[in-house]
């Protein structure tokens, strides 16, 4: 029989799924009402699960799309969501093919291109024309194709703590096989994951309200049908690394922010280089700043203390910031006036 767990307990449920564990997250409740959006892609029958959210009592201001990262689904954005909507804004968040809730084909050709593709067909089928994109990590680079792609149905772009700021082939690193990736997914366990966010993520400081990214993680492990997902999260890794969007930054054409916190050192391979240039790689405060420089229209809030999940860790500084550069695109201020709001709003932060 198949029972359903609210998200909030995700932590304390993983042990008791046994079987009930799937890679379609079926015994898992997101925080908001799930949907589903059925299409044809690549000669098969796909779902993309998504969440639609308005404010209650009014006419949204606008949409905002939040797009989630590589080791995340869109769950994830449940406070930034909740904040969203307590401000006027309709919020949809969808889960990637492969990733969350969304189907997990057993063949498909992964690229950015064709999960921008995936997510404006979605965005028409509930009537969303233009909307205020947000991307975190791999989702920054999911965000920045599709806005390169759909430029006049963006109005804004947001990019939290992307991936792809750097091109890390040309840094040096090595390639690594689809096959290879493949071996490394399935190797994963639980006590792995959450080595590597401790690490990678939050400095060594662990908090309760991080168990959950572990555990919704686990439960993918815990299907008989992992081996699938593992293969596509081989082939969404393989083009993380071959298909860079760093060298199109100056073609973006909206306003764009910024938000980057300051701690993040992440960066794929890094552990297949030498130390010395493993110190080159990662350097967020830095390439906040050349990234800043090469989007025309940009704005930068740098987060200091603060490492890869900016709206994990540190919500309120994030929040502010966000919420007043959304409400001046959205109210069609001038450049000068949206980036005094986003100053005044980190500065009443710190």
């Amino acid at each position: 029989m198949r029972f359903l767990i609210p998200f909030s307990f995700i932590a304390a449920s993983v042990a008791l799924l046994g079987d009930e564990a799937g890679i379609r997250l079926e015994s898992i409740e997101y925080p908001f009402e799930e949907e589903v959006f059925e299409f044809e892609s690549q000669g098969q029958t796909l779902e993309m699960v998504y969440m639609d959210v308005s404010p209650a009592e009014s006419d949204p201001k606008g949409t905002v799309l939040l797009l989630h990262g590589k080791n995340f689904s869109g769950a994830y954005f449940e406070d930034t969501a909740d904040a969203l909507v307590d401000a006027g804004f309709r919020v949809v968040i969808p889960d990637q093919i492969g990733f969350g809730k969304s189907s997990k084909p057993e063949h498909y050709q992964f690229t950015f291109e064709q999960l921008a593709h995936n997510t404006r067909e979605l965005l028409e089928s509930v009537g969303v024309e233009e909307v205020q994109v947000l991307g975190h990590s791999m989702g920054g680079m999911v965000a920045t194709r599709f806005s390169l792609m759909f430029p006049d149905q963006v109005e804004s772009l947001t990019l939290l703590n992307p991936i792809g700021l750097e091109d890390w082939a040309a840094q040096g690193v090595p390639y690594i096989t689809i096959d290879q990736r493949y071996e490394g997914e399935l190797a994963k366990t639980a006590e792995k994951i959450r080595a590597y966010q401790l690490e990678s993520y939050y400095d060594g400081n662990w908090k309760e309200e991080y168990d959950p990214w572990v555990e919704l993680l686990a439960t993918f492990i815990e299907s008989p049908e992992y081996p699938r997902m593992a293969w596509d999260q081989a082939l969404t890794g393989d083009m993380v690394f071959t298909q860079p969007v760093v060298y199109e930054f100056g073609d973006l054409s909206m306003p764009t922010l910024l938000i980057i916190g300051q701690r993040d050192r992440t960066a794929l391979g890094k552990n297949l280089v030498s130390d010395e240039a493993r110190a080159t790689l990662g350097n967020y405060p830095e390439l906040g700043k050349k990234t800043a420089a090469a989007i025309p229209d940009s704005y930068l809030v740098e987060l200091e203390g603060i490492g890869h999940l900016p709206h994990i860790e540190a919500f309120d500084r994030f929040i502010d910031p966000y919420l007043s550069f959304l409400q001046g695109v959205s109210e069609g201020d001038s450049s000068d006036q949206i980036g005094e709001a986003v100053s005044a709003a980190v500065a009443a932060e710190e």
